[in-house]
Formats: structure tokens, sequence, C-alpha cells
């Protein structure tokens, strides 16, 4: 199965996707399609458009756009549980203990890592990304 994450700006930009991207393989991940890429402001407000109601949605769009991010399609059994896990909490200070998150993330804002919550949106945020992309098979 396969899932997306993206090294967020803040992580990207302070030169932790590496270190980021090594727990996700030591985690069992494989990558399977990664770029770089610095999300225009409509291209944000579009990932994002879920939360367009929600009152964090205009600082959540200015972050994305702030800076390069790293899209990457993940592959592993259960990849959309099993990353979420392995990113932990959204908030550092309630990721559990050795998470992405509560190594690398600055706070709930800057929280260094997305990853999608069901393996129907992962196929969406897939594409918003990848489209027409040649992926490694198996």
């Amino acid at each position: 199965m396969d899932t997306l994450t993206i090294v967020k700006p803040d992580a990207f930009g302070s030169g932790r996707a590496g270190q980021i991207i090594a727990h996700l393989e030591a985690a069992g991940f494989l990558i399977v399609a990664a770029r770089v890429k610095l999300l225009t402001r409509a291209e944000a407000e579009a990932f994002y458009s879920v939360h367009r109601e929600r009152p964090f949605f205009g600082s959540l769009v200015d972050f994305m756009t702030s800076g390069p991010c790293m899209p990457l399609i993940l592959r592993r059994e259960e990849a959309v549980s099993e990353l979420r896990r392995v990113i932990g909490a959204t908030d550092p200070a309630e990721a559990d203990e050795g998470t992405v998150r509560a190594l690398y993330a600055e706070s709930k804002e800057r929280n260094a890592i997305h990853a999608s919550d069901s393996p129907e949106n992962a196929e969406i945020e897939i594409a918003f990304f990848f489209a027409g992309t040649e992926r490694l098979q198996g």
C-alpha cells in the first residue's frame, strides 16, 4: 500500500529532510517517488481545501508556501496507519518519544511533516503531487 507524506518547509529548510527520510526508511518505508516543490498559494489552498473554514487555514497556507517542501510516496504494509504512528501527534509536545514530530517538529503549526489520514485521501493526495509520474512498481 502507498501513502503520501510531505517534509514541510520548516524541516526541509533547516536541513532535517535527510534525517526524517532516514527515520521513515528505518521504520520500513520504501520511497517510490519524491520531488522538491515550492507550492504556489493556489496549490497550497487547493491541497488544504478541506481546512478552508478553519481559523488556521490562512496561516497554514502561508507556512506551506514559505519555502520548498518535499512530497514523497511511501510504500509498506498498512502504510497510512503506520506512517501516522511513526510521525506522532500533530502537536510535538503530545507526540510519543522517538516519533518524527517529537524529534524534529518545532510546534503544532511547524510540525515538520504531513501524512495522509486515510487510504482514500492518500490516493487523492498522491495524484495531486504525482499525477502521471512514474513510481516504483511492486
